[in-house]
C-alpha cells in the first residue's frame, strides 16, 4: 500500500516535530502495511512556506538512513497546497510540488466556507495540464451540508482523497456518514492517513480496511490503496468511474442533523 497524504517531514507544518518523531512514524506506516508513503506537507502562503528544495534534503537524508538501517520504504515528495489563485505560481518557482513530479496536485480548501474561487483553481490546473485531487472532501463543513458539490467536482475533473481516519469517526460523526456515502458511490479514488503524530492513525489501519473493505469489495480497496497512487506516481492516467449522486437516507439525515446542533 501507499499513503497518498502525510505530515511526516519534521519541523515543516503541523506534523512531526522531530526527526525521532519522522522515524517512529514510519516505522508505524510500515507495520501497519505502507510500503510507500508520499510527504505532502502543508503549503499556505503566509504560513508554511518551506520551499520544495530544503523538503527535498530532508527526504534525501531520511532515505539514506532507511537505507543504512536496512528499512525497505519508498518515500515519494508532494505538498498539500491551500487553495488559492498562485497555485500555479507556487509550483513554477517550486515552492509547493506536485505528486512526485507528476501531474498531480493534491490541494485543500477552508474547513467551513467554499470558496469563491473554487472553480476557477481546478480550471487553472487543468489549462496547464494538471489534475486536481482534493484532499478530504468529507471533512469540509460546507460539503457535509450540501454532499453533491463533490459529484460536480468529479464531473469537472477534480479526483478525491479520503482519509483513513474518517472511517471510524476520528473526525467527527459528519464525516463518518459521509465517507462511507462516498467511498459507496465511487467518490474517492486515493485513501491517506493524514497522519500528524505517531500514535494516532496508524495503528487503527488494519481495523479500517476491514470496514472499507466490506464498503467498496476487495479489488476497489487494492485501487484506493496501491493501484491509483501507484499511477499518480508514475504519471499516467487514471481510469475513473462515473460515479453516483449521494443520498442519505432518513436515519443518515437525523443523524448529520443532529452533528450540525452540536
Amino acid at each position: 500500500m501507499i499513503d497518498f497524504h502525510t505530515h511526516i517531514l519534521p519541523n515543516i507544518d503541523n506534523g512531526s516535530q522531530s526527526i525521532e518523531e519522522t522515524f517512529k512514524l514510519l516505522e508505524e506506516a510500515k507495520k501497519a502495511g505502507f510500503k510507500g508513503v508520499i510527504f505532502t506537507s502543508h503549503y499556505k502562503e503566509g504560513y508554511y512556506e518551506t520551499e520544495t528544495a530544503e523538503r527535498e534534503v530532508w527526504m534525501k537524508a531520511i532515505t539514506t538512513n532507511l537505507k543504512i538501517k536496512e528499512t525497505n520504504m519508498d518515500l515519494y515528495l508532494a505538498s498539500e497546497i491551500y487553495i488559492s489563485d498562485n497555485i500555479m505560481n507556487l509550483l513554477e518557482e517550486a515552492k509547493a510540488s506536485t505528486i512526485n513530479n507528476s501531474c498531480y496536485v493534491l490541494f485543500e480548501m477552508p474547513r467551513d466556507n467554499e470558496p469563491d474561487n473554487l472553480y476557477n483553481v481546478i480550471y487553472n490546473l487543468q489549462k496547464n495540464k494538471l489534475i486536481p485531487v482534493l484532499a478530504h472532501p468529507e471533512r469540509y463543513h460546507f460539503v457535509q451540508k450540501e454532499p453533491n458539490l463533490i459529484y460536480d467536482l468529479i464531473q469537472s475533473g477534480c479526483l478525491m482523497q479520503a482519509n483513513y481516519g474518517s472511517v471510524i469517526g476520528m473526525h467527527g460523526k459528519k464525516a463518518q456518514i459521509l465517507v462511507k456515502k462516498f467511498l459507496e458511490n465511487g467518490y474517492i479514488h486515493f485513501l491517506g492517513s493524514d497522519v500528524h503524530r505517531k500514535n494516532s492513525i496508524y495503528p487503527q489501519i488494519p481495523e479500517i480496511l476491514k470496514i472499507i473493505e466490506e464498503i467498496v469489495g476487495t479489488e476497489k480497496l487494492e485501487q484506493l490503496t496501491n493501484v491509483n497512487p501507484k499511477l499518480a506516481l508514475a504519471n499516467k492516467k487514471i481510469t475513473i468511474e462515473e460515479p453516483n449522486q449521494v443520498e442519505l437516507d432518513l436515519k443518515e439525515k437525523i443523524k448529520m442533523f443532529l452533528s450540525f446542533r452540536k
